[in-house]
């Protein structure tokens, strides 16, 4: 029986399995391989490096430094947890692993406006389709771009992006806009233009995103798709862990769930849904378990 199962080797899962294979505890991560850190480009807003590191590398990097010091890494997804007496059973198809504590790191999907996964990757790669303006608003700076979304969730993004340049389009994705007055209001005040959808046939024109709206053909120097995202937090629901209604695990400030022994990290819990603050939830929670674990029985040289 391993002291720790991480589920999910992306940022949090990775910061987690460092920190509790140097408390000297047997850690085992399985991961299916969809990290949303992989699809990072190149994120300029990590701190300690200046020229920037692609997601991949970063996830590399990382994935050493916790193998270094005796963590295990498998490409597996987990079906389910179950709780046992003594601690949990994680379900892999017919394999079954056991560990006296869990960490959940799966993170979250983001919606994808449909396009092809070719064209959607090239764009990514590009910076002509973008996810995260927290993220990534500085290098749209002063450039036109296209929000792609609509509600409140549609507003807020493009009002945010209005911090980083003048020319921002709201696009509905499907019809018209789903817009209350209020958000008309803080819309037109800070000149957001407002096209209707459905928007679609996607395509990279002249070094620009370019899409069909009711208004006709436009085109983009980034689009960011505003369309909400899949909260991956059904191995712990199942397991009946409390979540909220959107899908984000319920945590307190330990980062422990409703089910004593199972943990959870990163953008699975309702937060920031950034790499800093990630890896910040992840050494809280691996800090946690190696306390939790020693009090069960003594951690000793």
């Amino acid at each position: 029986m391993d002291d720790c199962i991480i589920i999910g080797a992306g940022p949090a899962g990775l910061t987690a399995a460092i920190y509790l294979a140097r408390f000297h505890l047997s850690i085992r991560l399985f991961d299916c391989g969809s990290s949303r850190a992989a699809l990072i480009p190149c994120t300029h807003n990590h701190a300690g490096y200046p020229e920037g590191i692609r997601g991949t590398d970063l996830l590399a990097r990382m994935l050493t430094q916790a193998e270094t010091y005796g963590a295990v890494r498998e490409a597996a997804r987990v079906d389910a947890i179950e709780v046992d007496d003594d601690g949990f059973t994680v379900r892999l198809g017919d394999r079954r692993a056991r560990a006296r504590s869990v960490l959940l790191a799966t993170g979250v999907v983001n919606n994808r406006p449909a396009m092809p996964d070719a064209l959607h990757d090239e764009a990514l790669e590009a910076g002509l389709l973008r996810y995260c303006p927290i993220c990534d608003g500085y290098e749209v700076t002063d450039k036109r771009v296209g929000v792609i979304g609509t509600g409140d969730h549609g507003m807020r993004e493009a009002l945010f992006l209005r911090g980083y340049t003048a020319d921002v389009t709201l696009i509905a994705p499907d019809g018209g806009h789903d817009l209350d007055p209020a958000c008309e209001a803080a819309l037109d005040d800070a000149g957001i233009v407002r096209v209707g959808g459905p928007c679609g046939d996607y395509a990279i024109e002249d070094g620009r995103f370019a899409l069909d709206t009711v208004d006709g053909r436009l085109s983009f120097d980034s689009v960011y798709p505003a369309l909400g995202s899949v909260i991956r937090s059904e191995l712990a629901v199942a397991a009946g862990a409390r979540a909220t209604d959107e899908g984000c695990l319920e945590v307190d400030d330990h980062q422990r769930t409703s089910i004593p022994g199972l943990f959870a990290a990163g953008d699975v819990v309702k937060g920031l849904d950034q790499i800093s603050h990630a890896m910040g939830e992840a050494g809280v929670a691996a800090t946690t378990i190696r306390n939790m674990l020693s009090e069960q029985r003594p951690i000793r040289r």
